[in-house]
């Protein structure tokens, strides 16, 4: 595998000359570490805390609140309140996001095995996995043990008493042949691994495993033949069928009598209350709920209602009750319940559907955890009520977009659920799923609208949804340009071909024109009342990738089948009328007379593939770079393609991303020319050379794919698929560097604007996304940190050179004063610092022994002022705007009122409090006195003369 390339990779980068243009730009070498260079960026979590899919639960016998839950793209998360809140416990630890498996060992729960890659063969929204991983401390840390390349890992069995002994059921790749596939077993916790079932088709792999409670050394295997195209899922095969083993898995036995010859995917259980019963879901012509009474010899069908296996490749779970034979549960869209061992079925309430696990509690089987598309929810009461799926950061979003409000907010479809739109910020102490506001649209929904005046919002969804959203009155119309969705039907058949995640835009130039994707291009403008075609069938228009969406068993049309459809629209930012095309089958069209005419710029060397995303560079009209996904080809190169001449020719540009992960999107910043960011399948890269060079720039972000990103008021803002939207609060630094950042002894990054505001602040918050910090941010690089005697000082000076503020590296001094002023230590790191200034100036000392402690200064008010930072006889000092809150409307006058009376006000604060602390000083060395000079000859005298002075002072 090729690694990112080194730390100390030559970059172009910004030669500056106090602080340059960006069209000033050199080539530099920039040499410092990543991790010094970008030490004071951070990204901070913005929710929504509204969960989103999980196909993955355990919990913990003998421990009712503890559960854990595995996110398809997310991570790892624990529960220890019953899941009434829940933490990631995986992040920087696991390198894939995508949790397929569980399994906590029942006699040790300090082990917990992980299997990655969700099982369910989603064709969109869906990641992958990288093997297996171990903790052996409840989830604190974690090791990778192995089968690296099994993509996809359905299920992990740890032997009853001996953790050492796990199986797991490696699915493998949804998307065509898999290094590591079939039933392995470990008998060292992991550290080896022996194949013991697989399937002479490499299409085939095993989609469930269940384990004989009363005997370890019987599983059961359910064998799947399938494989996943963009175009088509295929499930069932010879291949396929339930094995079973009854020396630990060293032989295996097929299992036919009495079940379908031909199967798709199953699912299997067995029965904790009478071992001899064994469950299997399975999907066929005749297929539903079957029952073996006899380990699995013969089978018969108890019930065939064709919601047992609705859409099979995506549910298809079977769990027995632990205490009642007759008790069993089927996981589909609904979670279904039968009484009768399997002959008929209660729909049991949810709070969300499409449900994908379920854990009973051996002691206890009123106590149940399930996975589901919004998350993971626990029941004391055998699935009448649950616990909330509002408490989980786990939303997978498709797309973003900002507007330029303030607080600017953020638009995403959020996979399985609604559309969101969130703000950036509150004025409260975190941003709580309640600001949330759903804007028309759908779960897969691109959103467009007009950044400064957003209130009509665009928002799209499956096969041709398309809604306009007013937010002025919160009506939602619907102005698709053909009223049809064609759920199941076959594509060939289809007026217009709409992808499952359909792109619109709002012009550039014009927000009142719409464009939207089908096989061709629509354009409106009159906010969708009437819609005109543009273009030609832009696609390959394959008919051998056109018709129906599933075989040989099951048609599928709702996950994404439907193909030879526009994925992706862009318009250029600099040339109204210039038009670029992304397709699903992999072809790159251009029009530069708005859509009369139309060329196929497609890079030459590019295969059948998906164009996720067009680039057109903000500062080159003639430059567009392009995001190519091909992992449905099975193929998980990362692919980035730049034009400089309007798709005429075309360059690579990977070096420094890592093999084997897809690139998901690209974007070049709006400020800085030839820096680009990349969202790849665990997080983040960037270039400062256009794309000659790429580094990780992961931060603190968790290993989970990204799927979009803005740049905003130069904050860089990204969705995720698998943990919400995340924001990097101002990124000034990335504009500014190079060696003559990197090697000043000294430096300080020119800071943005400040916006005197009640927004931010708060910390984390649980259950809500973070708000950014509260005042004005300020970074600074240091070559290296400053040693004993040297001091770090920033002073902040107003229009009239005055300090109003000041801060140091130095620690307080030991015996301050109680009450005594306490200002934030500054950070002196090597490398890059932040430090945020709250916009006050020096507060008020506070009086020992009252309510009256530190109180803060007063806030400044806009205008300009200077940041001046110091070490060791070298100083920078930068201006600084500090501007109103838009939403605020105070005049210069009434600011400079107040400014006046809070000035008087707190020096007469001061003057009391101060007065205060000396006459306690006085108490305090009268009474001392008093003390030392009780051996003195005149004692009496100065104790009677202490004694009236301190009553003096009392009163």
């Amino acid at each position: 595998m090729r690694r990112p390339t080194a730390p100390s990779m030559v970059l172009t980068a910004l030669a500056l000359v106090g602080v340059a243009s960006p069209a000033s730009s050199q080539s530099k070498s920039v040499t410092a570490p990543d991790s010094v260079r970008f030490n004071g960026l951070s990204w901070r979590s913005v929710g929504p805390w509204r969960g989103g899919r999980v196909t993955t639960v355990a919990g913990v016998p003998g421990k009712p609140l503890v559960y854990y839950m595995g996110a398809t793209g997310g991570g790892v998360w624990k529960t220890e309140d019953a899941g009434i809140s829940w933490k990631p416990i995986s992040d920087g630890q696991l390198k894939m996001g995508s949790i397929g498996s569980i399994a906590v060992a029942p006699d040790d729960d300090n082990v917990i095995y992980v299997g990655t890659g969700e099982a369910p063969v989603r064709g969109v929204s869906s990641s992958f996995g990288d093997g297996m991983y171990k903790s052996t401390d409840a989830g604190r840390t974690w090791s990778r043990i192995g089968l690296s390349e099994s993509r996809t890992i359905s299920r992990v069995i740890v032997h009853p008493r001996n953790n050492d002994i796990v199986y797991v059921a490696a699915q493998g790749s949804r998307w065509g042949r898999s290094a590591e596939r079939g039933v392995y077993r470990s008998t060292d916790g992991g550290r080896s691994w022996k194949l013991l079932l697989v399937s002479p088709d490499s299409l085939t792999g095993p989609s469930d495993l269940a384990m004989d409670p009363s005997n370890p050394r019987i599983l059961y295997a359910a064998m799947w033949s399938a494989q996943r195209t963009p175009w088509k899922v295929r499930s069932g095969g010879p291949t396929g069928g339930i094995w079973k083993t009854m020396d630990g898995g060293d032989t295996w036995t097929r299992l036919e009598t009495g079940l379908p010859k031909l199967m798709g995917k199953i699912g299997v259980a067995v029965s904790r209350a009478n071992p001899d019963r064994i469950w299997a879901i399975v999907e066929a012509d005749e297929g539903g709920l079957y029952r073996s009474e006899d380990q699995g010899k013969t089978w018969s069908l108890v019930n065939g209602d064709r919601i047992l296996q609705a859409r099979s490749w995506y549910y298809m779970r079977v769990t027995a009750d632990t205490k009642n034979a007759d008790v069993v549960y089927v996981m589909n869209s609904p979670i279904l319940k039968s009484v009768d061992a399997g002959k008929s079925f209660i729909q049991l309430p949810d709070p969300h559907g499409d449900n994908h696990d379920l854990w009973i509690n051996p002691d206890n089987p009123a106590n149940l955890i399930k996975a589901d598309d919004g998350g993971a929810a626990v029941s004391f009461t055998t699935g009448t009520t649950w616990s909330p799926i509002t408490n989980q950061a786990t939303a997978q979003f498709y797309r973003v977009m900002t507007d330029e409000r303030f607080p600017y907010w953020l638009y995403a479809g959020q996979q399985d659920n609604s559309t969101v739109s969130i703000p950036s910020a509150t004025d409260g102490g975190g941003i709580p799923l309640e600001d949330m506001v759903i804007v028309g649209g759908g779960e897969s929904a691109h959103i467009a609208l007009d950044p400064v005046n957003p209130r009509y919002v665009y928002g799209t969804g499956y096969h041709g949804q398309l809604d306009e959203y007013d937010a002025g009155n919160r009506f939602i119309r619907d102005v698709r340009p053909y009223p049809t969705v064609g759920l199941a039907e076959p594509s060939d058949k289809m007026k217009y071909r709409f992808n499952w995640s359909t792109p619109i835009i709002t012009s550039p130039h014009d927000r009142q024109t719409l464009y939207y994707g089908a096989n061709v291009l629509f354009r409106s403008t009159d906010r969708g009342q009437s819609w005109t075609v543009v273009s030609p069938d832009l696609t390959r228009n394959d008919k051998s990738r056109q018709g129906w969406g599933g075989e040989p068993i099951t048609n599928e049309g709702a996950g994404g089948e439907v193909y030879n459809t526009i994925y992706y629209i862009a318009e250029s930012p600099t040339e109204k009328g210039v038009l670029w095309v992304g397709t699903d089958d992999g072809l790159v069209q251009l029009s530069r007379d708005g859509g009369a005419s139309w060329s196929n710029v497609t890079p030459k060397d590019l295969s059948e593939s998906l164009i996720n995303m067009v680039e057109v560079s903000p500062h080159d009209k003639a430059t567009a770079y392009v995001a190519v996904d091909r992992h449905k080809w099975n193929d998980n190169a990362p692919m980035v393609y730049k034009t400089t001449d309007y798709g005429k020719s075309w360059t690579r540009i990977v070096n420094g991303l890592r093999e084997g992960e897809p690139v998901r999107v690209v974007r070049e910043d709006p400020t800085r020319k030839d820096l680009l960011y990349a969202g790849t399948e665990t997080g983040l890269y960037l270039s400062f050379d256009g794309g000659q060079h790429w580094q990780p720039f992961q931060r603190n972000l968790p290993a989970v794919p990204v799927t979009d990103l803005r740049i905003t008021r130069k904050d860089l803002v990204i969705s995720t698929e698998g943990r919400a939207f995340w924001i990097m609060d101002d990124v000034s630094p990335l504009y500014e560097m190079a060696d003559s950042m990197e090697k000043a002894a000294v430096y300080l990054v020119s800071p943005r604007p400040a916006y005197r505001t009640s927004l931010g602040g708060g910390g984390e918050q649980p259950g809500q996304g973070t708000n950014p910090p509260s005042g004005v941010i300020l970074q600074y690089s240091l070559a290296r940190a400053p040693d004993s005697v040297a001091v770090l000082t920033l002073e902040i000076l107003d229009a009239k050179d005055a300090v109003i503020r000041r801060f140091t590296s130095a620690a307080p001094p030991k015996d301050a004063p109680a009450g005594a002023l306490r200002s934030p230590k500054l950070p002196a790191a090597a490398g890059l610092n932040r430090f945020v200034w709250d916009l006050r100036r020096e507060g008020i000392a506070g009086v020992p022994g009252t309510m009256t402690n530190q109180g803060p200064g007063y806030r400044v008010v806009p205008g300009s002022y200077k940041v001046r930072l110091a070490l060791g006889g070298q100083s920078v000092l930068r201006a600084l705007e500090v501007l109103p809150d838009p939403r605020e409307i105070t005049s210069a006058e009434a600011f400079r009122g107040q400014q006046e009376m809070l000035e008087k006000v707190y020096a007469r604060t001061d003057e009391v409090q101060g007065a205060a602390r000396r006459l306690r000083a006085a108490r305090e060395q009268a009474r001392s006195l008093m003390t030392l000079t009780k051996q003195l000859p005149a004692a009496d005298t100065i104790a009677r003369v202490g004694k009236a002075l301190v009553a003096k002072i009392d009163s």
